[in-house]
């Protein structure tokens, strides 16, 4: 048995039943609130996304600019205003407060550029002309770089070239700036296709390093040997080749510039890299020289070099093959005499032509030139021009020259020369002034009076002799002819057509013609008749 009490009966109780949440509608009245209360969030939204970016840009100076007028443009569209100009805590230059337009997020970058644009003009390049009558506004040059920024330098002079234009940027290198500016033009084949866009001197203070840019196409045509010089102003020559004036335009003339070309034997080269380096030379000359192996010799002239200096040409056969790089008086302690030393540089790779190979080492140039030497090559001072006396090197073979042997031990080396034609005239004059000096003048000159003296004398008893002539024999001489010229009329009076004599010669003859034609006659008929001499005549 179990004391456990009874379980209680629970068949009594009533089964729960679950009732369902009752929902609460909107009323009414609550809608309008709402919908303003999402147009006011929408509309400050928008407002704050218009807002758009605060950013900085510090200039030196805030000349032109204005808070809550000076616009931010770019591509002359406005997407910014100036809000606030405030001066540096060091004074040393102005910060500029701007909003920019939302739709300008993606164009605040790292390497985007601001400047001022106002009227300037800069050299040859005029720029912001329009801001006369707009007035000043802030400049913009959108950036590559893919990290934003909102903090910028601003740029105290525009950049001559934006990076939307097509193109290409070099670097070159020069000794000096020249009359190079910032916007000088740039040819290729006498067209602009270019202009600086920079420059700065080294940081070892030896040369000045240029930023150009060339504008497509035709930066494909510098390649990686083309050769740059400067084109500024008026290359004004006077050298033995006369008077040459070389320029590339006017613009150039008043503004420098630069110009280029590849060399014609090297056309085939690749095309230059973006950002590669170039040398600068000074003219066209030396650019074209660059590349080309120099090698000095050295001239020793016993005569006058006046006219020649230095950078005059050497010239094989009208050929240039260099030119004159020093001249001095040097002493000879064996002869003990002076005689001048000109020391040249000529480029061996010029000579070649049939036959003759283009030299490259220095083995292959010496033995060029002592086949050369051979022949009878020498050097000799030339008149290159006669109106201003300049005078250059002239090499030239001569095959009766003596021979000699060149000593490529020397440095420089030195080529054998030879006396120049109008020399060897002087010297000639020369000898002949000596002889005439030579001559017993003052004798030949009292000689000279003996005989005028006597000369006088003999013309002096010439004209007695005339005058006596004409005072004694002329009258008798006269007398002479007068007669002369009455025979002379009885002549022509006797032998006139109608002169007696003559009429009376003409019967005469007549008379002579009958009787000879009797005789005639007579004969003719004795030829027939030879018995008439005895029987006579027959009768009829």
């Amino acid at each position: 048995m179990s004391d456990a009490p009874p379980e209680p009966d629970i068949s009594g109780i009533p089964e729960a039943v679950v009732v369902p949440k009752r929902r609460y509608s909107i009323q009414l009245v609550w809608i309008i609130p709402i919908i303003a209360a999402l147009i006011g969030g929408t509309l400050a939204v928008r407002a704050f996304l218009e807002r758009g970016r605060i950013i900085t840009i510090t200039f030196k100076t805030g000349e032109g600019l204005e808070a809550g007028k000076t616009e931010i443009k770019y591509k002359d569209v406005e997407i910014g205003k100036v809000k606030n100009i405030a001066i540096a805590e060091d004074r040393s230059h102005v910060i500029v407060t701007a909003r920019m337009a939302w739709e300008s997020k993606g164009f605040l970058v790292e390497d985007t550029r601001f400047w001022v644009v106002r009227p300037r003009i800069q050299g040859g390049y005029i720029s912001g002309l329009s801001t006369l009558m707009g007035g000043t506004y802030i400049g913009m040059d959108v950036g590559i770089s893919a990290k934003p920024s909102r903090t910028f330098k601003g740029l105290e002079v525009p950049p001559v070239v934006t990076r939307d234009v097509p193109g290409t940027t070099f670097f070159l290198h020069a000794t000096d700036l020249g009359s190079v500016d910032i916007t000088s033009p740039i040819y290729f084949r006498r067209l602009q296709v270019g202009q600086v866009t920079a420059y700065n001197l080294n940081r070892d203070g030896r040369g000045v390093t240029f930023a150009i840019f060339i504008n497509s196409p035709y930066d494909q045509y510098v390649r990686s040997n083309t050769l740059f010089w400067k084109a500024s102003g008026i290359d004004l020559t006077l050298n033995a080749n006369g008077l040459k004036v070389n320029t590339e335009s006017l613009v150039s003339i008043l503004l420098g510039g630069l110009a280029f070309q590849v060399p014609e034997d090297k056309s085939g080269s690749p095309r230059a890299l973006p950002n590669s380096n170039f040398n600068l030379f000074a003219n066209k000359e030396e650019a074209m020289r660059f590349g080309e192996t120099a090698r000095p010799f050295r001239l020793v002239f016993r005569e006058s070099v006046r006219g020649l200096s230095i950078d005059s040409p050497v010239e094989f056969q009208g050929v240039p093959l260099g030119e004159v790089s020093n001249i001095k008086l040097e002493f000879d302690p064996r002869m003990r005499k002076p005689y001048i030393a000109v020391e040249i540089m000529l480029y061996p790779e010029r000579l070649h032509g049939p036959g003759v190979s283009r030299s490259s080492s220095e083995g292959d140039s010496h033995a060029l030139i002592n086949e050369l030497v051979d022949r009878g090559l020498r050097a000799r001072l030339g008149s290159g021009n006669l109106l201003t006396g300049q005078r250059y090197i002239a090499l030239e073979i001569f095959p009766k020259a003596p021979k000699v042997k060149i000593n490529w031990s020397q440095r420089p080396p030195e080529l054998p020369t030879t006396r120049a034609g109008e020399e060897e005239l002087q010297e000639s004059l020369a000898r002949i002034a000596r002889k005439i000096e030579k001559m017993p003048l003052e004798e030949i000159a009292a000689e000279v009076r003996q005989a005028a003296r006597s000369l006088d004398q003999s013309l002096q008893s010439a004209d007695r002799l005339l005058k006596q002539v004409d005072a004694e024999i002329v009258p008798e001489a006269r007398a002479v002819l007068d007669e002369a010229r009455k025979t002379l009329g009885d002549a022509r009076g006797v032998l006139s057509t109608d002169a007696p004599l003559l009429n009376d010669l003409r019967e005469t003859l007549r008379e002579l013609s009958r009787a000879a034609w009797s005789v005639r006659v007579i004969v003719d008929y004795l030829e027939l008749y030879p018995e008439s001499l005895i029987r006579g005549k027959k009768g009829d």
